[in-house]
């Protein structure tokens, strides 16, 4: 189980995603969003660590929450087939 602080990091990255959605998918698709929510700030990245690397340089003490641009999921694993 995560965390309230985690749970709460997790909720205002994704509304922060939201409201940049759209503008994202024309111009970032396919890339990595490290999203730290007390600040408002994005870190974009074509591989998830550097990603989440920068987030974490730029604010080490803070969680993030990474996101990938024009995704359902952040990493795709394949397809279970019965």
């Amino acid at each position: 189980m995560i965390s309230e602080k985690t749970q709460s990091v997790i909720e205002q990255a994704k509304r922060l995603f939201a409201a940049h959605k759209v503008e994202w998918e024309q111009s970032k698709d396919g890339q990595f969003v490290a999203i730290e929510p007390e600040s408002g700030e994005f870190f974009f990245a074509e591989c998830f660590d550097e990603a989440v690397r920068a987030a974490r340089d730029k604010h080490p003490t803070r969680i993030s929450h990474t996101m990938r641009v024009g995704h359902e999921a952040v990493f795709f694993i394949g397809l279970m087939e019965s």
